[in-house]
């Protein structure tokens, strides 16, 4: 069935495949979703990015109802985030000055490269008849870069309204005195990535569809501890990773410098997340609740997992030579995101199961959908910013001496 609708959407005029495409890939997602409660709590967020597209607007409203909680007490109950506060403060650092912006960018030099020539393999995809030359395959991957770093910009956005949000509504008074220092952070990454979006790549891409959807849903969500969930350890906890690879690969000076900063801060965002989620998750929720949450960070899971297919850059370069599906083929296979996802999911489920939510009910799940194999790595309590920027530099020194 499923291959009749593929060759059927392949002899549609390109105007009108461009339509079909993606509400169909919408109901793909839905009918993947396993969860009945999941995909009914993500439908408007789904609508919201999907269907009304809202991403593509130049400003959304995003409504949330959470409670605000006051402590008239002031107690430092937290020792482990008082702790966390006062590495924070420890760790600030001004974009402006202690990043060098006179250093000179081009995109498109085959010298000094942002990101590595074997990130894409377009073998594949000769047989749909598309060859590029060596200029307009430093053009391709200058995209491919733009694409990354605005997302990432997108997400530090969303990060920095979750953040503070959360530093409202959260239970403990030591985690509101941290949740400041992110929301400080989370402005400043977005001061930082834009920038350097808007002087030194000069091409700004809209918000993907997938992560507009998981934004919405997390900060019109009224509960705190799902705010938590969702930006703090998913959404965070991904960024982590990515910036990580991007961090490992990258010979352009100013980029590497930016992302070793918001790596020593993102690993103490999603450190705060470990801590206030472990916490809560052992003695704030019923098992009601516990499952509910389990079943949503593994739907989360796989929407990250299969969807960030830089469509937007497909509609640019390849929209009519070749469709949906055969781009998505083509994705899946690229070195570099294979290693992106890999990355990613090495941070993630590790801090999954320090908070609880890798259940013997959870982990037949996440071994089908391959992600079992990254459970026993370093959660984010155990990994200083410090020391995963060290792993990184030792791992790149390893490839390039193996490549040699």
């Amino acid at each position: 069935m499923m291959h009749r609708v593929a060759k059927m959407m392949d002899l549609m005029p390109v105007h009108v495949r461009r339509k079909v495409e993606p509400l169909l890939e919408v109901v793909d997602m839905l009918s993947a979703v396993q969860n009945t409660g999941v995909m009914a709590g993500f439908l408007p967020s789904f609508a919201r990015g999907f269907v009304l597209r809202l991403g593509e607007l130049p400003t959304t409203d995003m409504v949330s109802g959470h409670a605000a909680h006051f402590d008239w007490t002031y107690t430092s109950d937290f020792p482990e985030m008082r702790d966390l506060y006062s590495r924070a403060k420890q760790g600030q650092w001004d974009g402006e000055v202690d990043l060098d912006w006179s250093i000179g960018v081009d995109p498109r030099s085959p010298d000094v490269k942002l990101i590595p020539d074997h990130f894409i393999c377009l073998d594949r995809a000769a047989e749909y008849g598309i060859r590029l030359n060596s200029k307009e395959k430093r053009a391709l991957l200058h995209d491919i870069s733009a694409w990354m770093l605005s997302q990432f910009l997108h997400g530090e956005q969303g990060a920095l309204y979750a953040a503070a949000q959360v530093t409202e509504s959260v239970q403990w008074m030591d985690g509101k005195l941290y949740g400041a220092t992110q929301v400080v952070d989370e402005g400043r990454h977005v001061e930082v990535f834009h920038r350097y979006i808007d002087e030194k790549l000069e091409k700004l891409y809209i918000i993907n569809d997938n992560l507009f959807t998981i934004i919405d849903s997390v900060v019109s969500d009224s509960r705190w501890d799902m705010k938590f969930l969702g930006m703090q350890i998913m959404v965070e906890g991904l960024a982590l990773g990515a910036f990580g690879m991007l961090y490992k690969w990258t010979e352009e000076p100013l980029l590497k410098n930016l992302l070793r900063y918001v790596i020593r801060d993102e690993a103490r965002h999603v450190h705060y997340g470990v801590l206030a989620l472990k916490e809560h998750l052992t003695t704030g929720v019923s098992e009601r609740e516990r499952r509910e949450r389990e079943d949503w960070v593994f739907e989360v899971s796989l929407l990250m997992q299969n969807r960030f297919m830089m469509y937007e850059v497909y509609e640019e370069w390849f929209e009519h030579k070749m469709s949906r599906r055969q781009w998505r083929e083509l994705v899946l296979d690229m070195p570099g995101l294979h290693e992106f996802r890999q990355v990613m999911f090495s941070r993630l489920v590790p801090n999954l199961r320090t908070i609880g939510l890798l259940t013997d009910r959870m982990l037949p799940h996440y071994d089908a959908a391959g992600l079992l194999q990254y459970m026993h790595g370093a959660d984010a309590t155990g990994l200083s910013g410090d020391q995963y920027l060290h792993e990184l530099d030792a791992d790149r020194e390893r490839s390039m001496a193996a490549a040699e």
